[in-house]
């Protein structure tokens, strides 16, 4: 197993409002010991057959992983690249690709509620710490009441940008919410506001206030140092489980043997190792079962649609009140 290694300067996360825990399932991240064994190609290859499979800020890893397939597995795996990543599910859902990976499980989730879809993840790959970074201090203590911190505008992701600033301190929530939202915030008794922006922006953002909670993907673009990062959320905790990423295929592709012995290739040592250097070992392999992953998913399903529905019942009781 590759070690997640607390970036420099930061603060071992303590409790925190999660996002989502799945202890109730019993679920458990199996963090990867050692490279796996790759099998031969399946039946479902065909010598004139490209699989194309989506992804987002391409690196070596992805095109390590491609030529494996077809060196070993005899697989032509096409890499294609997007530069948004709202952009990938829908070419999936669509069939201009016949996998993706770029996204978490929580990610995939929203995702198929808000779009009535049903992709599905067919393997796990790693979890990537999300973190805070500033141009303007060098720690987490270092932050003053009024300073402002950007982090991303989409629901899932904003929510994890606000967990993270809850567990570092700097963020005291008014609502007890599992999905915080900007307007779940005390302003009063917290020391930072929050500004959601485009997670891609994220970087840009640090020239223009006191920190950033940025993905790993736009800080390697950036050719920042993921070390630097003043603090983390921590992917070893069991209540990660939701923040897995992994390969997602189309529902009726969820027993396609080819696509799933590529989706393995991601645990191929040499692959693992690829991963570990571009994420200057921050991330952490993670590879549960297909069921596990599964079951994961839809319980997050569930919880956003108890979630809105929720919402739609109080909406509906102030326009009673009224």
């Amino acid at each position: 197993m590759i070690p997640f290694t607390t970036p420099v300067g930061s603060t071992v996360p303590g409790p925190r409002r999660t996002a989502f825990s799945l202890t109730a399932l019993g679920l458990t991240i199996a963090l990867t010991a050692t490279g796996c064994t790759v099998f031969g190609g399946g039946d479902d290859a065909a010598d004139d057959e490209t699989f194309r499979i989506g992804v987002t800020a391409q690196d070596e890893t992805n095109q390590l992983l491609a030529d494996i397939a077809a060196e070993e597995l005899g697989y032509d795996v096409e890499i294609v690249n997007f530069d948004d990543y709202n952009v990938p599910n829908t070419a999936l859902s669509n069939g201009d690709l016949d996998a993706n990976w770029f996204q978490h499980i929580a990610y995939l989730a929203n995702y198929n509620v808000n779009n009535d879809d049903d992709l599905t993840m067919i393997g796990g790959t790693e979890i990537v710490p999300l973190s805070l970074y500033s141009e303007t201090y060098d720690s987490v203590e270092d932050f003053q009441d009024g300073d402002t911190v950007a982090i991303a505008n989409d629901e899932i992701n904003q929510a994890r940008g606000i967990n993270v600033l809850v567990a570092a301190g700097l963020v005291v929530l008014e609502n007890d919410v599992p999905e915080p939202r900007p307007a779940d915030i005390d302003e009063d008794a917290s020391t930072v506001s929050v500004h959601p922006v485009d997670a891609a922006q994220t970087v840009n953002a640090l020239q223009s206030v006191e920190g950033s909670v940025i993905n790993n993907s736009f800080i390697n673009d950036a050719g920042i140092d993921p070390n630097t990062a003043l603090f983390a959320d921590d992917p070893e905790d069991p209540e990660a489980f939701p923040y897995i990423n992994g390969f997602v295929v189309r529902d009726e592709d969820r027993d396609n043997e080819a696509l799933r012995e590529i989706a393995a290739l991601y645990h191929d040592q040499r692959v693992l190792d690829s991963a570990a250097e571009i994420s200057e070992d921050t991330s952490v392999p993670a590879d549960p079962s297909i069921e596990e992953l599964e079951a994961g998913l839809q319980e997050y399903e569930d919880f956003l649609r108890g979630d809105a529905t929720d919402a739609e019942d109080a909406e509906t009781d102030e326009d009673e009140d009224e």
